[in-house]
């Protein structure tokens, strides 16, 4: 005998069970809609663009941004648009992106600060949509003016205003964000910090160039990059750095001041920056814990430094007559002679130490000092995901015979042939051509633009595969500064570079840029879909990466194989970009098949964001 009543129905059990599925799974789909169930919720959104200036090319009547494909006979399927990117990532870093970490569980240490290192997603994890901008997003403000002032709506972050209030990084005024060039350490101003800093040091004119004898400089958790804002008067080009951390959008303010920044943080990795790439580092009460690790921090610090290069470091450590920051300075002030750094000065709040020249103190040193001399074999140019170790890169022999890099002082640095080119196989001759090609193909370029272009109308810029600066140099005479990127698997040519006088970073293009959204005014890519096609990444993912850091009507100079750019312009439409020109190149040393093709990026808002801002 069963206990319970007996169902004589079993159809009417069957229906009962089929309701509450459809009722389970219409709850889970709306949770998933409100809450998103990956880093990157894909979805339909409609367009409406924004503003019709453009060159060339109907007005884009197609705006509906569902998934859509079409084929080609000849090429295969391409997509006729890319859905939209749900609004709350409009701020978007792929290799960067925390909810990333959760979701993978990576087992990091976040003493050392691995959260905020690069962590990519694998490539069938890559978002396959476009970034939105966020709402009452508008073309920035030209420089010089977006150094003092940015749109509010282009970075709607308000929270470091309230925090830093007191010590003057920025403020909001009406439908703009004010920075009054203040700093935590320096509240009367950036331009008076540098001018007391030159003085101290007994620079020429207070001029903290010292007469083109420093040109690049470092600063290591820099805000808002207010210093490197005011170096740039001095003629002086500063790698600003700081993490995506709590104040996460410092670097994204930066860049749209018209600063060169970089995310990144002093972590478990070497920076991506070879040795002796900087004459100038600075920290500014920029919280990090030098000593850590045997010193590890201070010695990446060393191995970027120039001989004779300077770290300025104002901080309490420097100044404060308590207990904790007695021992804290005293050993770091250890640790540096150790290194063989020397105090240059130390006045007031700011201690200045100076490398060596060379590596006599470092062969005087008694046996068994700590820190310990770096491996023979150990490369300090190799800086792409290469681990940072706790001991000191020496010069090499070239360096300490002359008793310093030999580098011209600025300007005529940036077409000197450097000595580094000896390591790489290159003669001074094929450098010169190299600079005299590269100011012919801008030339070149400049023509293709004509009389659309305003001497503003680029700021900042990108060099996707730079070689040897040559590009960025052609640039010199405009109002522009230039991220030179280097390719992590060719020749390390970035050296060169930051002889130059210019500033770069290393990366693999088949993965996502440390950067925001909307960066770039220009880039410039010079057979880098090439490159990537033949390491067997998506073309298709770089576009769409290079849309998310292009600025709404930025510009892509593409000088590359016809055949690549036919495949492109297949996807103008879905990334709504727009022709601008594509022409045969008629340059010097160019390959027949290589053409130069200029597409614009189209202003354009999702239609719930131009809700929102009207």
């Amino acid at each position: 005998m069963t206990r319970g009543r007996v169902d004589v129905n079993p159809k009417k059990r069957l229906v009962t069970w089929i309701i509450v599925l459809v009722f389970c799974c219409g709850c889970f789909y709306a949770y998933t809609r409100s809450r998103g169930s990956s880093a990157l919720e894909y979805g339909s959104k409609s367009l409406k663009k924004f503003g019709s200036s453009y060159w060339r090319g109907e007005e884009d009547t197609n705006a509906d941004s569902s998934t859509k494909i079409e084929e080609d006979a000849d090429d295969g399927v391409f997509p006729k648009s890319f859905p939209v990117c749900d609004d709350r990532h409009s701020e978007i870093i792929p290799c960067l992106d925390r909810n990333l970490i959760y979701q993978t569980r990576l087992k990091l240490d976040l003493s050392v600060m691995e959260h905020y290192e690069r962590h990519c997603p694998l490539p069938e994890k890559r978002y396959n949509c476009l970034i939105p901008p966020p709402p009452g997003y508008r073309v920035p403000i030209k420089w010089p003016k977006s150094r003092d002032e940015v749109w509010k709506a282009n970075i709607p972050h308000t929270h470091l205003a309230t925090e830093k209030s007191d010590q003057r990084w920025m403020a909001v005024k009406g439908n703009k964000i004010v920075f009054p060039g203040g700093g935590t350490h320096f509240y009367y101003g950036a331009d008076k910090y540098l001018a007391s800093m030159a003085n101290m040091l007994n620079f020429p004119n207070k001029n903290m160039n010292n007469e083109g004898n420093v040109r690049t400089a470092f600063d290591a958790g820099c805000g808002v990059a207010s210093f490197g804002g005011y170096l740039l008067a001095y003629d002086i080009l500063t790698m600003s750095l700081a993490p995506n951390d709590a104040h996460q959008n410092q670097i994204q303010f930066a860049l749209e001041r018209g600063i060169p920044a970089y995310l990144g943080v002093l972590g478990t990795k070497r920076l991506p920056y070879p040795s002796r790439s900087f004459e100038l580092a600075h920290c500014s009460r920029c919280r990090i814990d030098w000593l850590q690790r045997k010193g590890i921090l201070l010695l990446e610090l060393d191995r970027i430094l120039r001989p004779g290069g300077y770290f300025a470091f104002s901080s309490p450590e420097a100044y404060a007559q308590d207990d904790e920051d007695l021992r804290i300075f005293r050993a770091m002030s250890s640790f540096a002679e150790r290194m063989c750094w020397k105090i240059a000065v130390k006045r007031d709040q700011t201690v200045i130490w100076v490398k060596p020249l060379t590596n006599d103190c470092l062969m005087q040193r008694e046996p068994g000092t700590l820190p310990p001399m770096c491996r023979s074999d150990d490369d300090p140019d190799a800086a792409w995901g290469v681990p940072m170790e706790a001991c000191i890169s020496p010069y090499s022999n070239q360096v300490h015979k002359a008793k310093g890099s030999g580098l011209a002082p600025w300007p005529a640095r940036l077409t000197t042939p450097p000595p580094r080119l000896s390591e790489l196989g290159y003669s001074d001759d094929m450098f010169i051509k190299d600079t005299e090609l590269w100011q012919r193909r801008v030339e070149h370029y400049w023509s293709i633009f004509g009389q659309h272009l305003e001497s503003n109308t680029f700021r900042n810029v990108m060099d996707m595969k730079a070689n040897l600066g040559s590009f960025a140099a052609a640039l010199n005479d405009k109002e522009v500064w230039v991220m030179n990127v280097v390719p992590e698997d060719g020749p390390n040519t970035l050296k060169i570079v930051y002889d130059r006088g210019l500033l770069g970073t290393l990366h693999n293009w088949c993965e996502s840029y440390s950067t925001y959204p909307r960066t770039y005014d220009l880039i410039h890519a010079w057979t880098v879909f090439s490159d990537i096609e033949k390491k067997g990444c998506s073309i298709a993912d770089l576009l769409l990466e290079v849309d998310r850091i292009l600025r709404p009507k930025g510009y892509l100079i593409y000088n590359d194989k016809r055949s690549i750019a036919e495949v492109i312009k297949k996807y103008l439409g879905a990334l709504h970009w727009e022709s601008v020109a594509m022409v045969d190149s008629q340059l010097v040393e160019q390959d027949e098949d290589d053409v130069v093709f200029i597409i614009q990026k189209k202003m354009w808002l999702t239609s719930e964001s131009l809700k929102e801002s009207e």
